[in-house]
């Protein structure tokens, strides 16, 4: 077995932002998971095919919070608790929405209010029963708000017609979105009173978002949250995460499995491995280079890494491969929210994909990550980088330290670099902190 060593002048990573400045700059250190109670309608028609997603987030004895369902399950989840929906005929004089169920969904920011309001908690997330949420990642990023005030927290859709049929200023409820404790006690105080001024809005979502700006309190952005307003193959938007902690995924029954050798369900409780295992790193995109060969990496720490057999800078890796379809015939240009590159059917642009394989724990107090070949490219190498081909790479391996929290904080990486490839293998030893590795 031949081994080749890249040694610093050789290659380097990047990555923009660091995940640790997300406590450092936290004036509310001591929130947590225990501070967070969490709402989720749902339909005891769909329940057998929505409680597997639940389950594969909820932790039992850690998860605050109830589902709402419009009657009793037959299968009651052994994690998530459910609690029945109140009446909602009082409302039939003025309701006017084609959905009689838009109702029963918009009170949950009530029902879970009047079920949990205890003094230790600070905020309410409401999410739909097809959302996979990520809840130490979004009680870090809770931490810098202060939960004493009216905060509205949560993001858009990733697509432009959807925010022009609702709001460009609404949290999109299948994304997720955070209510401070005053502001949910608020919002709970006046639902009536605005469910009767918006009887013909369709969405729940539209309507908590119509009173919470009713109210005079506007949305507080964060891009981890995530609609999903797509159809067929995400991979490309996964593959390449915006710079922030991933906070949730929805639609994911609605598009391909995000790892393409598993079902939907499988797809899900796989990338919740590398969650349980470090969830603030899960999708963060790290960009590397071998100036030897002229190759690019990108890297999704816990999902898939690019090989690019071209030096390609980090403004145009950063921007997703538009794999995916749009949701809908779009009415607006431009479609997304975000830039996106095409998908070429070019050696020189077309990445080699592999998908996160499996994680353990090294000797050496480092996470070791395994990714595995997608598929074969079917591409000749490229011949303006000098045919440096990466057909042979069957498996590539990514290190990362073991952040350990002391007294709420992490400890920072300076650990040296060690990179190293031979046939069928390519390991990188990587801080994954925002330095430039040189």
């Amino acid at each position: 077995m031949i081994y080749i060593f890249f040694f610093n002048n050789e290659f380097c990573c990047s990555k923009p932002n660091s995940l640790s400045s997300y406590t450092r700059l936290s004036p509310y250190p001591d929130t947590n998971v225990s501070n967070l109670v969490i709402g989720i309608a749902s339909s005891s028609n769909f329940w057998r095919y929505r409680k597997p997603y639940i389950e594969s987030w909820w932790k039992p004895n850690v998860t605050r919070g109830f589902i709402f369902l419009d009657r009793a399950p037959n299968e009651p989840s052994s994690l998530a608790p459910y609690r029945i929906s109140e009446d909602t005929s009082r409302y039939n004089a003025f309701n006017r929405r084609k959905n009689p169920h838009v109702i029963r969904l918009v009170r949950v920011v009530e029902e879970i209010f009047k079920a949990d309001n205890g003094d230790d908690v600070r905020w309410y997330v409401i999410a739909d029963d097809d959302t996979i949420l990520f809840l130490d990642n979004v009680a870090e990023v809770l931490r810098k708000y202060d939960h004493s005030k009216y905060f509205y927290v949560g993001m858009h859709s990733e697509c432009t017609d959807s925010n022009a049929l609702f709001s460009f200023n609404m949290a999109f409820g299948g994304a997720g979105y955070a209510l401070s404790y005053p502001l949910a006690r608020l919002v709970a105080k006046n639902l009536d009173w605005c469910l009767k001024r918006y009887p013909t809005f369709v969405g729940s979502d539209q309507i908590m978002h119509s009173c919470i700006s009713d109210l005079g309190v506007s949305l507080t952005l964060e891009k981890g949250f995530h609609q999903i307003d797509f159809h067929q193959d995400i991979s490309g938007l996964l593959s390449a995460h915006s710079q922030s902690l991933v906070l949730s995924l929805h639609h994911l029954d609605a598009v391909d499995p995000i790892f393409p050798s598993m079902n939907r369900l499988d797809s899900v409780k796989h990338l919740m491995k590398a969650a349980r295992i470090d969830e603030a790193r899960l999708l963060q995109q790290t960009i590397c280079y071998q100036k030897h060969k002229n190759w690019s990496f990108s890297i999704s720490w816990g999902y898939s890494i690019h090989i690019y057999e071209k030096i390609i800078p980090l403004s145009v890796l950063q921007a997703p491969l538009e794999t995916f379809s749009r949701w809908r015939r779009p009415a607006y240009w431009p479609y997304y929210m975000f830039n996106t590159r095409p998908v070429l059917n070019n050696s020189c642009e077309a990445p080699h994909v592999f998908f996160f394989q499996s994680i353990e724990r090294t000797r050496e107090n480092h996470h070791e990550t395994v990714y595995i070949r997608s598929s074969a490219r079917g591409l000749p190498a490229c011949s303006s980088s000098g045919n440096h081909s990466a057909d042979h790479i069957s498996e590539i391996r990514v290190l990362a330290p073991v952040r350990v929290h002391e007294d709420g904080s992490r400890r920072e990486c300076c650990d040296s670099e060690e990179t190293y490839m031979n046939s069928t293998s390519f390991k990188i030893r990587s801080c994954m902190e925002d330095e430039i590795l040189s």
